[in-house]
């Protein structure tokens, strides 16, 4: 299945948000940006750049902007999901009953397109992985397993640290890590399940 008919797959099965995203998919279209499902969800890039993407909730429609700090938001709509979490990413959130205006999102997303060219974009930083004392033995003891967390990336071994980290309870850490094992050496992460594509 190509890029653009699982995009269209994902549109389809988008429910009450699907009439908007056809008229976001055409217009982000219309421009140079290049047509990409990642997460699950339509982005839309530029040399391999994240720039714009949509995802319907239950309460509203959201349009991402990548690095939307730096859009200028004459109209004031753009918003930040997680203050004080979120840097870079701004959203526009579309409410059942709104109406889209085309013509504001086309701008914004021609400044969007003008920034990432121009390299205007927060790093994102990188966490240490503080590995639990318990977690470190496990990997001691198990060779097989130590090889395969190794080999997960950075952001997959934080998830797993951060999930034996946060039990309260040792044998709670001891039943997470042998739940993690099988997961580890198939080359999983932690929440890969609730990622698609």
């Amino acid at each position: 299945m190509t890029t653009a008919q699982k995009v269209t797959a994902f549109i389809e099965n988008s429910g009450e948000w699907k009439e908007e995203m056809i008229s976001l998919r055409k217009l982000f279209n219309s421009t140079e940006l290049a047509e990409d499902l990642k997460w699950g969800v339509p982005i839309y890039t530029i040399n391999n750049k994240n720039v714009v993407g949509m995802v319907g909730f239950k309460n509203h429609l959201g349009i991402w902007f990548h690095q939307g700090v730096f859009l200028k938001d004459p109209k004031h709509i753009l918003v930040n999901a997680q203050k004080g979490k979120t840097k870079a990413l701004r959203q526009v959130r579309i409410e059942k009953g709104d109406t889209i205006d085309e013509e504001t999102i086309l701008a914004y997303t021609l400044e969007a397109i003008e920034n990432c060219k121009a390299g205007k974009e927060v790093k994102s930083e990188i966490k240490k992985i503080i590995t639990p004392s318990l977690l470190k033995k496990a990997l001691k003891e198990d060779a097989e397993f130590n090889a395969t967390f190794k080999r997960l990336t950075p952001g997959k071994q934080r998830e797993y640290a951060e999930y034996i980290t946060t039990a309260k309870q040792e044998k709670t850490k001891l039943k997470r890590i042998e739940k993690i094992v099988p997961m580890v050496k198939n080359g999983l992460g932690l929440n890969d399940k609730y990622k698609n594509g």
